[in-house]
Order: structure tokens, then sequence, then C-alpha cells
């Protein structure tokens, strides 16, 4: 994973950590690596973040704990290129991260793809809540439809409940300010690829700080551990 790296791996997981996690710019980390005598230029931590954080949320997937039967759905906007894009987002009725997707257009297209998304990963819910958004009330409707036709099982199974709430997606609207408090110094993303990959890093870390992970001590670990 570091093989053919100029900087040892505890130093390129300690500032892409700090990226992640905390309110600090890619100039921030240059200055503070600077200070503890390593000279490391903004842009290469840049390149250190986009590389590593697609393969560090696959292996925390890995070792993502169950989440709960009834989820909220829901969509936030992020800048990108002073572009609105949208990332749409699922908790559980324990607060846990279930799932996340970023899409360049708010439609059934990507609320379809989004919930396919979450449906092969964590199964088919009891119970879905939505604000009054119709795309997704749709796009619930017909992944349930598509899953059940496909299933080859004997069991009957039951329709995903539908539940819109303004008030009840509260839990969910709580959560989005977590991603959207660290992505504001960040003053906009310059590209849709960079923006996808930094955002599931980001996700990463807040699942993390939920203690989302299972590990075989059943320890609850701190981000650097």
């Amino acid at each position: 994973m570091f093989k053919g790296r100029h900087f040892d791996r505890s130093v390129i997981l300690l500032c892409v950590r700090w990226y992640l996690a905390y309110n600090l710019s890619l100039r921030n980390l240059e200055e503070m690596m600077a200070e503890r005598g390593v000279s490391v230029d903004h842009a290469t931590v840049h390149r250190w973040v986009t590389r590593y954080s697609p393969e560090l949320l696959e292996r925390f997937n890995l070792r993502k704990r169950s989440v709960s039967r009834r989820w909220h759905v829901d969509e936030t906007y992020i800048k990108v290129r002073g572009q609105w894009m949208y990332l749409y987002r699922a908790v559980d009725s324990n607060g846990d991260t279930v799932e996340f997707w970023f899409s360049a257009r708010r439609d059934l297209t990507a609320a379809k793809r989004f919930l396919r998304k979450a449906l092969k990963r964590h199964g088919r819910p009891e119970r879905i809540v939505i604000d009054g958004s119709q795309t997704n009330r749709e796009a619930i409707l017909n992944c349930d439809t598509t899953d059940r036709l496909r299933d080859t099982s004997r069991r009957k199974l039951k329709p995903i409940r539908i539940r819109q709430s303004q008030y009840l997606s509260n839990r969910i609207e709580q959560d989005h300010r977590a991603i959207k408090r660290r992505i504001r110094p960040m003053l906009g993303f310059k590209a849709m690829d960079s923006a996808r990959v930094i955002l599931g890093g980001i996700e990463m870390i807040h699942m993390m700080r939920k203690g989302q992970a299972k590990y075989a001590c059943n320890a609850q670990h701190s981000l650097a551990e």
C-alpha cells in the first residue's frame, strides 16, 4: 500500500487523518509538518488524501457494523467549481451512517442509484423516512418493487414502508451538519472526482467517530489507533 513512497507511512496516514478529521487546510498541514521537521508540499498531501481515502474506506467497510432496519434518507448540497452537487445520505434509527452517494444531479436516476447501493450492501429496511420529496418516494417504490420481483426465496417479502415527515427528518439533518462542518473551510471543491474521494474519506472518519467499526478485541479505538 505504501511501497515506493518517499515518506514513512506514519507521516502519510497522519496527514490524511488530520485533513479528513479536522478543519485544516492543505497549507495548514504543510506548516504543521514543517514545525515537526518534515518538509512536505501541500500538493503532495492532497495527492495522499485522494490516493488513500478510497482504500481506507474500503478497508473500513470490511469492519463496519450492521445497521438497523429503519432508515432516514435525504440529500444535502455540496459546491464543486461554483456549481451545486448533491450528496445523498442515509442514517439508521440509531444515527449510524447507512450509505452515501455523491451525484452531479438531483433526480430519479441518482436517487435510485443511491438506494440500490444501500440495499445491495445492507439488505432491505423495514421503513424509510423521507421529507416531502416525491422523487425519493418514487425511487424507493421502484427499487422496492424491483427487489421483490428479483427475489428467488420462497418467503414473501413485505413492501418497504415509507414515511414522509419533515419533523422526523431532523435526525439526518443533524447528521448532515458534521459533514458540512468539515467541508466549509475547504471553500468548495475543484473537481467532481476529487470531491467524491474526499467526501468518502470524511464520511469514513464520521463513521469511525460514531463507533461503527468492529474490532477483534471489541475496544473503542481512537482515530489515531
